[in-house]
């Protein structure tokens, strides 16, 4: 959709005053311009018409625009100096979305069932408002905006944007997820690990196969597949530190197509999860000793793809209270509540693996509302999160910039 004309805010005292006053202004584009990105997802690697709508938006304003060879956009604004860097992810889920909205998907399969259209918009409002900020002579550094590809894959977009350089002279970088168990107006932080580990594993099983009435006669593929799903969640624990809180659940079984036939290959896929880096370090080597131990009584083969996927989002004590900052300055003391660490896994940890930083949860729950979940396709979210998160966002950039790096 086409971006609005973009015109100075009028005269505010402050760098806050500016931002509520640009955000204010843009309220009702920004949130168009939301529903216009939830009708027209794109999947991770494709994000190529929400991209043009970013720079579309960004181009005239002040900002340097960078597009990255391969996907995303990096735009910097200010003068060299300290630099803070703000992140959201472009990408959309292959989900069925099922609001029933004016401006639902109309991508058959696609829909941003994670909120990412919400990320992008309010960087955008934050963005604006910068630029407006900077232009006043209110912006004491640089600012980055980094508009990330692939979040939805692993190992995620944040490592191909890191090769092109998105974090090069970067201080702190910030970002916000949306939170649909969180009402509206209130933003939950956490100090230290905010997010786990997460790799995905898959495993081909192969054997003779045969009639269900000799299973002596055969390797019996289907049970050794049983064992392997029931076993390894169990043994895992068992191996490493319990309080890494490993976690293997499965999503993708199959094997055989008959009742009475035991066949010759089946195939489980799932997810491995835990709260520690440190046992994620050593999770692998663990997981495919174990899957050898289990299937070994039962004559079968193992094929097995293990793919280490994102390290656990750990968020910096200083930034994070800069962060808490920015969200008291937007909505008050009563904004700022205590978040749980989850075992949702975000590429935002590969960012805070070179620099230091913070992540919050922005509430996009209607008061009294029901909760949805995150990678539904019935997730609806309460638009005033929006340009929240433009302001705080925004915001936690001047915090930033404006306080000395061993302040707080």
């Amino acid at each position: 959709m086409p971006p609005p004309s973009f015109e100075p805010a009028p005269p505010a005292d402050s760098a806050s005053g500016v931002i509520d006053e640009v955000v204010t202004k843009y309220a009702d584009h920004l949130v168009d311009l939301r529903r216009d990105l939830h009708a027209h997802p794109e999947l991770s690697w494709a994000e190529s018409r929400t991209s043009d709508v970013v720079m579309s938006h960004l181009e005239d304003t002040g900002w340097q625009v960078h597009r990255v060879e391969g996907g995303g956009l990096v735009a910097d604004l200010g003068a060299p100096g300290r630099t803070v860097a703000l992140r959201a992810d472009l990408d959309a889920l292959p989900v069925e979305d099922l609001i029933e909205d004016p401006w639902v998907s109309t991508v058959p399969g696609v829909a941003h069932a994670c909120g990412h259209d919400v990320h992008v918009t309010s960087l955008i409002g934050a963005g604006l408002a910068l630029s407006e900020v900077h232009h006043r002579g209110l912006l004491h550094g640089r600012a980055r905006l980094i508009f990330q590809p692939a979040e939805e894959v692993m190992p995620g977009g944040a490592l191909h944007l890191l090769a092109h350089g998105a974090l090069d002279d970067v201080d702190e970088i910030f970002g916000l997820h949306c939170d649909p168990s969180l009402d509206v107006g209130r933003v939950g932080l956490r100090v230290g690990p905010l997010t786990g580990a997460a790799d995905a594993l898959s495993v081909r099983l192969f054997g003779k196969g045969g009639h269900t009435s000799r299973p002596h006669l055969t390797e019996d593929l289907t049970f050794a597949l049983a064992k392997l799903v029931t076993e390894l969640p169990a043994i895992l624990s068992r191996r490493l530190d319990p309080r890494a809180g490993a976690s293997v659940v499965w999503g993708r079984i199959h094997a055989g197509s008959a009742h009475n036939v035991i066949p010759g290959a089946g195939e489980v896929a799932g997810t491995v999860r835990m709260l520690d880096a440190g046992a994620w370090a050593e999770a692998e080597q663990v997981v495919r000793s174990l899957i050898g131990e289990i299937i070994a009584p039962y004559g079968v083969t193992a094929e097995i793809s293990y793919q280490r996927g994102v390290p656990p989002v750990v968020n910096a004590a200083r930034a994070t209270d800069v962060l808490g900052r920015a969200v008291e300055a937007v909505l008050g003391s009563e904004g700022r509540v205590p978040t749980r660490q989850s075992l949702g896994g975000e590429d935002f940890g590969w960012y805070l693996d070179r620099v230091p930083g913070a992540m919050g949860r922005l509430g996009t729950r209607s008061a009294g509302g029901p909760t949805y979940d995150l990678h539904q396709g019935n997730l609806r979210v309460d638009e005033g999160a929006v340009t929240i998160g433009a302001r705080v966002l925004a915001e936690a950039a001047v915090v930033a910039l404006s306080s000395r790096p061993d302040s707080f």
